[in-house]
Formats: structure tokens, C-alpha cells, sequence
């Protein structure tokens, strides 16, 4: 493994990318590593303007959607290794080196452990189970990282999975019995949902989600519900 690619989908996270692509542009690494921003078509917030060095590039996707935007990324994407980070999460300084360290046994994807910029119980509690495998497993703040030449074969996400294409790829993931493993080192992830909405409306949203998504509940429906329970 030569290289690293980490993808972040992008629309209107001006604010969020001011403060993690520095951030990511001084980690160490074992290896050389890009960072490939996928903006959104209808970005409106000039994300492109943010200072950056070489290491950085700004992609202007064709289709909006995070599983667009990462499958547009990651057809640029050098890496031997795809790593896809949301913009409002912040990985640990040993990010890159916790990945290629894992995928250099026989592991091909993975995701890692969080906790929230909060203080919050609750918000404990919920992240407390991000370091183990369970039904809440894969979603997008546990950021996916995965051999390319896998997520070749898995044919990237699925455009039509306009929500959840974390939990749907994953799906396809334990489907192929592609070894994967959790890394037990916190991911910060923001809080905001919780803070525009209550604690229990976005459990139970993400408890109804979860539910219907596993029931074989149609993208689109999923989208609805989630528009009508929760604030951006």
C-alpha cells in the first residue's frame, strides 16, 4: 500500500473545512495521502476558496448526494486506500497510521470509534457503543475505510441509497464476508444534530431509520421520514 485517499463529500461545510483540512494536511502518515473534497453541484457557500496546500484537491461533482459525491471522488482518487471522513468529524492524530496498520493484515475495510464535542450523558452513552459491533454499525461519522481495489469490487455505493449508503455498503460488505474491524480510537464528531433537535427525536429517528432500512424500506421513503423528523 502506497497511498491514501481520504474522500470528504461536501455542501455548504465551508465553516467544518476551514478548520479540518489544515488539520488533515499535518497529520503523519507512513505513507504518502491526498485529501479530495467532493462538492455538491449546488454548493453555494464558496468552499473552493479556502486556503489549502498541494495536498488538497476541490472536485465539482456532476450529481449531488453523498454516495454521488464519494463515487465522483473516488474515480480521482490515487490511493490504494479510500478513506471516507465527514466534513463536521475530526480523527484522531494517529488517523493514518491506525488505518494503513490495519490494513496491512487481513483486514480490507473498517471504521472507527467516536465520541461527540459534547458533554452531554446521553450523547456518552450512544457513542460508548460505536466501539463495538452492533446494529448501529457503519454509519457515516464511523468513517469508512476500505482497500480500493475492494470497493472496486463492491462497485463504490449506491447512487440510488440517497440515505444511508453508509449502512447499505456495509451491508454488501458482511454480504461479500470482506474482513473488516472496528479501531478503538475516538473520532470527534459534532453534535449539532442533537443540538437542533432534541436527544430523543434523533434516537428515535435513527432507531426508526435503522429499523426500516434493515426491513428493505425503499431510499425514498427513508429520505422522507428522515426530512420530516429531524432539522438540518
Amino acid at each position: 500500500m502506497k497511498m491514501i485517499s481520504i474522500i470528504i463529500p461536501a455542501h455548504n461545510e465551508k465553516n467544518n473545512l476551514e478548520k479540518l483540512i489544515p488539520y488533515l494536511e499535518n497529520l503523519s502518515s507512513p505513507v504518502a495521502y491526498e485529501i479530495l473534497i467532493a462538492i455538491s453541484p449546488n454548493n453555494k457557500d464558496g468552499t473552493k476558496t479556502i486556503t489549502h496546500s498541494n495536498k488538497t484537491t476541490f472536485i465539482n461533482c456532476a450529481k449531488s448526494g453523498r454516495a454521488s459525491q464519494m463515487n465522483c471522488a473516488s474515480m480521482a482518487a490515487k490511493g490504494d486506500i479510500l478513506v471516507f471522513l465527514h466534513a463536521d468529524v475530526i480523527p484522531p492524530n494517529s488517523f493514518l497510521t491506525d488505518i494503513y496498520k490495519t490494513l496491512s493484515k487481513n483486514i480490507e475495510a473498517g471504521f472507527f470509534s467516536y465520541k461527540f464535542n459534547s458533554d452531554n450523558f446521553f450523547l456518552k452513552i450512544n457513542s460508548s457503543f460505536t466501539s463495538k459491533d452492533s446494529i448501529f454499525t457503519g454509519g457515516g461519522d464511523q468513517c469508512l475505510f476500505i482497500k480500493t481495489k475492494t470497493f472496486a469490487f463492491l462497485n463504490g455505493f449506491n447512487e440510488k441509497q440517497v440515505l444511508m449508503e453508509d449502512f447499505e455498503i456495509f451491508k454488501r460488505i458482511k454480504k461479500n464476508n470482506i474482513p473488516y474491524t472496528i479501531i478503538n480510537n475516538d473520532l470527534i464528531v459534532s453534535s449539532r444534530k442533537y443540538e437542533k433537535n432534541s436527544y430523543l427525536r434523533v434516537n428515535l429517528s435513527n432507531f426508526i431509520l435503522v429499523v426500516l432500512f434493515k426491513f428493505g424500506c425503499s431510499p425514498e421513503k427513508l429520505k422522507k421520514i428522515h426530512t420530516k423528523l429531524i432539522k438540518k
